[in-house]
């Protein structure tokens, strides 16, 4: 196991508004990165997507006091007839989805329609906070369901405010 830092040669912009933190990456023969996912216990292929949601995790745990095991990556869901992945889960002490998160690479505006994405998958979870994030910006909405809608916050809550 590699441990290179953030100047190492991947061909995408590395430059985030998160924290740093101690990463593990490795090579392969095809000439392909993978970084470790403590989440799911593997290496997967290192994309500028994995990137922000490795860093978006690391912060979510370490800085919000989001306990690691209960959030989930590619989580899978069915929206309608079709199956879907959902970035990241954060499930509360009952096992219930509390949070959903959605990654895009740095490169990516956050546009309305990475929020309809996010929304289409709420209507299968049903949770109270959505978060959306390039690594750049990052937008959390709450539920309000006296309204019928979701508010935007001007942080993320810590875990245990949720």
């Amino acid at each position: 196991m590699i441990i290179i830092d953030y100047l190492c040669a991947m061909n995408f912009d590395r430059t985030l508004n998160l924290p740093a933190f101690a990463y593990r990456v490795r090579s392969l023969s095809n000439g392909l990165e993978e970084i470790f996912d403590s989440q799911r216990n593997k290496y997967v292929r290192l994309t500028p997507e994995e990137w922000v949601r490795q860093h978006f995790v690391n912060y979510l745990v370490n800085y919000c006091g989001f306990p690691k095991g209960r959030i989930g990556n590619e989580v899978p869901i069915k929206v309608g007839l079709t199956e879907k992945r959902c970035d990241s889960v954060v499930f509360d002490e009952m096992g219930k989805p509390k949070v959903i998160v959605e990654y895009k690479a740095s490169s990516v505006a956050l546009t309305r329609k990475v929020f309809d994405q996010i929304a289409r998958y709420n209507l299968t979870l049903k949770v109270d906070y959505l978060i959306v994030s390039n690594g750049l910006t990052t937008y959390c909405c709450r539920m309000n369901r006296t309204l019928g809608r979701f508010e935007f916050l001007e942080s993320i809550p810590n875990y245990p405010d949720l």
